[in-house]
């Protein structure tokens, strides 16, 4: 059997694959020039600065900076008429108490944050004044040093000691820059304490000891309270008391030339998530406070919504430091109380707006020339205006009155400046590279023609990987080093991107070729009728690509799949009832015995069977949806409460039955798994990994829910029992790690679990055969099947026959159990360490979530089964290529259970807490949080890639004896009948090792090209519709994560089919062992 090709084939493909995501993305997602200019006090922007002034005057000597992280403006804002507030709210009473006896001192702002509403992103717009991009996301696993000028530098610059304490993010973001440092770990968003508590362990001491000059201090406990419980938690409810505490001692510590400044930099949902655009997200809170008036008036309604970027600048000037070159943000007008301190400040801001535009313009072309141009001349007039009024005051042309007025008419025409060079900037950064995206699109759809050619014709015709794999392999390498000739010799110019999707391209077309020419010489016409594009099947795969050009669908697609799912099969189902295979007995009321059903046996059975499949598959598909999650698109939806861990429970007595469902839930993934392999023999070898199913499976279900006992409960422990509970959290999920990786390796190394007995039989056919004599236990009438190679049973006859050595000898026989299950066997195996580790990832209420979607699976390859089987009876030929329904219904039921395990494709939805499981003190790096981030954001996705091969090996399974049993009845033979013929299952594949591996290679082209038309799809719609209204929110969060998916799926795919390749090569040995230890 030719196993490595196969899997070097899919691999090539998926690479291809990969490199055609890489190439639309470089033209999708690009993150817009950072320059590397920087202000200095020597460039004097205007006449308003006095000699010695950096830019203006400086208003405060020092600067305390407080960053609660996620604190919404409703957790700031007091309500005294609120009789019932929630857990968040009417908590900052000192907030409330500032402003309203002190309006000239203190004010509450709305701060409002430009999306994507991750920690690193606002970090940087609140230092450098500058808009994120879409891609920055990504990075928030790893922060990178700002190359731009902001303001932490400036303040360095300028001799200013700037000490920080808190989130160690901004060690990554602005490396030795502080004069003082005191960094707690950020990403365990289940520590809600660490961090918090060593702030204000050095927060009072350093604010009394003088030696700073701005403060910042960024707590963490409130975030993390949202992720962990949600806002409405008492839990939310003890942290906002603690800072409200927090803020009125350090009041009691601060001079008047001090600046008190306290900010979210991002909002949360109801659920505690924050990453995207929605209203809750992006709106934080502001509180400035100084003992020195700060407002020349008091406010009398509630003040307007500042964007983040607008503290940049006014920090800036307030601190007499120049404002950082790229900054986008408006100063704002409440912190500059006269006329002419207003319209100095907006003027210089103005100046350095225009500058960081014109330098921007120089550098890149994606600012719209003509705006550009309208901007310029705006500035040009009001700077004109603005310098003759202030050259008319010097020379006391004019009164303070008509300067006062002139001024004040400046102020708008200023505002509006800044305004729109923003809101321009916000709307060109949006900028794509057409080529990319284009040449992505084509390398795409040519990935998903390889995929279709190659299902189509893998077991057509004989072809040759030597044509299909190797040349392609040698002309991609030959494109390469002919390119890379030519970059060195300067005859083209490419850059990494455009190389990578010309040599794929060289690739693809070489297979074409070869193809061509392989496919004229050798295969034979394929009839139209076959042609699978005009079946039902295609239909919905095309309705489900359309509905992602929808934003409204793609919002609704947690509903979409389980209807397209559910209604595929039973159109299948239908099918093999319309073609006459499957039809169900009918009865008269006369009872007569000639009206009784004509059919035989196995279609008698049959027909109610897929019923009652299709019913059980409607009724989980239909109970799963109780575990989905909402988007900020709909706000009438309420998230699942089985989202929220157990620990989150307020009810005790709701809270231990939640638990006892989950455990049961979890033992019943245990208990059905083990008695599948009881009812297929698979449990009677002694082989090391047949214990550990007996053994090792429960003992990881025991350590998963040990687990969750200990998690449920760990807050609410004593104090004595604290430390030994979070080593036990450390300890159990680390355990099962290793169990898991333990029972993985024995699939590896021993995945055969199949028991070999020998006997002496006066009945025996001195073959490898089925167990036929009466059966000496129970237990071996139970789990003793019938699986034997009829081919082997003709080869090996001459060769294990014995011939007696005296008279009366008994001839030798070998009795196997569960050979016919041998590949699904290890497979089931897998899934469910898999399963296991997947569940522990994710909330604990989430394990009946996964029971069904596991039941699902097992439903949707009995419908399968029963449906090949029925279309291929007698002939069993076609149950070596999986039809395309099939591959289509697994796809949309891995989709299904991506939504029904509590996900969505948009970036608040991921559920950051899994990174942490076993990891409660944080990673050294930032490659294991990702990887199990990832892995329980795509777990659906993974069990169904790596159990994709059950597929083929299902039906050999439904395999059934009455099939045969009528044939034999059709053709009636003279004499006594011959016995029937147990059924060979699994064994069957092992007839034609050639058409296995075809078969193989036939369905990881079906299953890359289910998704890869799916993914096809979402790339032309964040292409076509890249300036649609939601693209950014709905388009572009779903292409991702789609992307994402889709590597994920393709390499799981891969380790599936190479897992069915070691299984077929243990077997392989397994036969040789038994011919060379048996006598001769």
């Amino acid at each position: 059997m030719k196993r490595a090709p196969v899997v070097l084939f899919l691999g090539w493909l998926s690479l291809l694959f990969c490199l055609s995501i890489w190439l639309f993305t470089s033209g999708f997602l690009l993150m817009r020039i950072e320059l590397n200019n920087q202000s200095s006090c020597s460039e004097r922007p205007s006449s308003g600065s006095r000699q010695g002034d950096c830019w203006l005057p400086r208003k405060f000597q020092k600067a305390v900076v407080v960053i609660v992280d996620a604190l919404k403006y409703d957790f700031a804002k007091y309500d005294p008429r609120n009789a019932s507030p929630k857990s968040f709210q009417n908590k900052m009473a000192v907030i409330h108490q500032l402003t309203q006896s002190q309006p000239k001192h203190a004010r509450l702002y709305p701060f409002r944050a430009d999306p994507p509403t991750t920690t690193m992103q606002r970090i940087k717009g609140l230092t450098t004044g500058s808009l994120p991009t879409f891609v920055d996301v990504g990075s928030n696993f790893a922060s990178y040093a700002i190359q731009e000028d902001n303001l932490i530098h400036q303040l360095v610059q300028n001799g200013r000691r700037v000490v920080f304490m808190g989130d160690d993010t901004w060690d990554g973001l602005f490396p030795k820059k502080f004069h003082k440092s005191y960094f707690f770990p950020s990403f365990n968003v289940k520590d809600l304490h660490t961090v918090d508590d060593g702030i204000l362990r050095h927060l009072y001491p350093t604010v009394d000891g003088g030696d700073w000059d701005v403060l910042i201090a960024h707590f963490l406990g409130v975030d993390h309270c949202g992720h962990k419980h949600g806002p409405d938690h008492p839990e939310t409810a003890k942290k906002l008391t603690q800072m409200n505490q927090m803020i009125s001692s350090l009041i009691e510590h601060l001079d008047e030339k001090t600046l008190l400044v306290v900010a979210g930099d991002h909002g949360m949902t109801d659920t505690g998530d924050h990453g995207g655009d929605s209203e809750k997200e992006v709106t934080a809170a502001l509180f400035l406070y100084s003992k020195a008036p700060l407002f020349d008036s008091n406010l009398e309604t509630d003040p307007e919504p500042v964007p983040q970027v607008n503290l940049v600048p006014s920090l800036s000037l307030l601190l007499g430091v120049p404002i950082p070159y790229s900054n986008l943000g408006a100063v704002m007008e409440d912190l500059f109380s006269s006329v002419r301190a207003k319209a100095a400040a907006y003027q210089i801001n103005a100046w350095q707006v225009d500058r960081f535009l014109h330098s921007y313009s120089l550098a890149a072309a994606d600012l719209p020339p003509e705006k550009l141009r309208r901007l310029r001349d705006v500035f040009s007039s009001v700077t004109a205006e603005y310098d003759d009024v202030m050259s008319e005051w010097s020379q006391n042309l004019v009164t303070e009155l008509e300067l006062e007025g002139r001024l004040q008419k400046l102020v708008p025409r200023l505002q509006s400046y800044l305004l729109e060079a923003r809101s321009m900037c916000m709307e060109s950064w949006a900028r794509f590279h057409p080529g990319h995206m284009l040449a992505g699109c084509l390398v795409l759809c040519l990935c998903c023609l390889v995929c279709y050619l190659v299902a189509e014709t893998g077991t057509a015709f004989s072809f040759s990987y030597k044509y299909l794999l190797a040349f392609p392999v040698m002309w991609s390498l030959g494109a390469a080093a002919l390119l890379g000739v030519c970059a060195w010799a300067s005859v083209v110019e490419l850059d990494p991107v455009s190389f990578c999707g010309l040599v794929s391209f060289a690739s693809q077309l070489s297979f074409f070729y070869y193809f061509r020419k392989q496919r004229f010489a050798k295969a034979k016409p394929r009839s139209p009728a076959a042609f699978p594009l005009l079946s039902v099947t295609c239909v919905i795969l095309f309705f489900r690509c359309c509905s992602l050009f929808s934003d409204s669908f793609v919002v609704a697609e947690g509903h979409v799949a389980p209807f397209l799912l559910t209604s595929l099969l039973t159109v299948t189902v239908v099918t093999v009832h319309w073609d006459g295979r499957l039809t169900l007995p009918t009865f008269t009321p006369f009872g007569s015995e000639s009206l009784k059903p004509s059919l035989s046996p196995n279609y008698k059975k049959d027909g109610p069977r897929l019923l009652g499949l299709l019913a059980a598959l409607t009724f989980c598909v239909r109970l799963s949806a109780i575990f989905h999650n909402c988007r900020e698109e709909t706000p009438d939806c309420q998230p699942s409460p089985f989202l929220s861990p157990l620990s989150s429970v307020q009810d005790p007595q709701t809270k231990n039955l939640s638990y006892l469902v989950c455990v049961l839930c979890l033992g019943a993934i245990v208990y059905l798994v083990r008695k599948w392999m009881q009812h297929y023999g698979n449990l009677n070898s002694p082989s090391p990994l047949v214990l550990y199913v007996r053994w090792g499976l429960p003992l990881v279900a025991l350590a998963i829910s040990c687990y969750w006992a200990l998690g449920s409960g760990a807050e609410d422990s004593f104090a004595r029992l604290r430390e030994l509970t979070q080593l036990a959290l450390v300890a159990f999920p680390r355990a099962i790690y290793c169990l898991a990786g333990l029972g993985l390796l024995l699939v590896l190394c021993s995945p055969v679990m199949v028991f070999m007995k020998r006997s002496r039989d006066y009945e025996a056919d001195n073959t490898v055969t089925t167990y036929r004599g009466a059966p000496a236990s129970q237990a071996e009438l139970l789990h003793v099947i019938p699986q034997i190679y009829r081919k082997m049973q003709r080869t090996l006859k001459s060769r294990l026959q014995r011939e007696p050595e005296e008279e009366g000898k008994k001839p030798a026989a070998v009795e196997a159990y569960g050979l016919g299950s041998v590949y699904s066997a290890a497979m089931l195996v897998t899934l469910t360490l898999l399963s296991l580790v997947l569940l522990l990832l994710h909330s604990e209420r989430l394990a009946p979530s996964f029971l069904l979607l596991l039941v699902e699976a097992g439903i949707i390859l009995h419908i399968h089964g029963h449906v090949c089987n029925l279309r291929s009876a007698p002939n069993m030929d076609d149950l070596f290529s999986v039809p395309w329904y099939a591959v289509t219904a697994w796809g949309l039921a891995a989709t299904h259970g991506f939504y029904a395990t509590g996900h969505q494709p948009v970036f608040p939805a991921i559920h950051w807490n899994a990174a942490f499981v076993g990891f409660q003190e944080g990673h050294g790096n930032n490659i294991i949080p990702a990887i199990f981030v990832a892995a329980n954001t795509f777990s659906a996705q993974i069990l169904f890639s790596v159990g994709s091969s059950l597929l083929l090996l299902w039906p050999f399974l439904c395999e059934a004896s009455t099939s045969r049993r009528k044939k034999a009845k059709t053709e009636p033979r003279e004499g006594k009948a011959e016995e029937d013929e147990a059924p060979m299952m699994e064994m069957r594949l092992r007839e034609n090792p050639d058409r296995f591996s075809a078969a193989l290679l036939q369905l990881g082209a079906k299953c890359l090209f289910v998704h890869g038309v799916q993914l096809l799809s979402c790339v032309c719609a964040a292409m076509i519709l890249r300036r649609h209204l939601m693209v950014w929110k709905v388009f572009a969060p779903k292409f991702l994560f789609e992307a994402l998916g889709f590597m994920v799926s393709s390499v799981f795919l891969l380790l599936g089919i190479a897992l069915i390749l070691r299984i077929d090569c243990a077997v392989s040995s397994w036969f040789k062992t038994l011919i060379l230890h048996h006598p001769r």
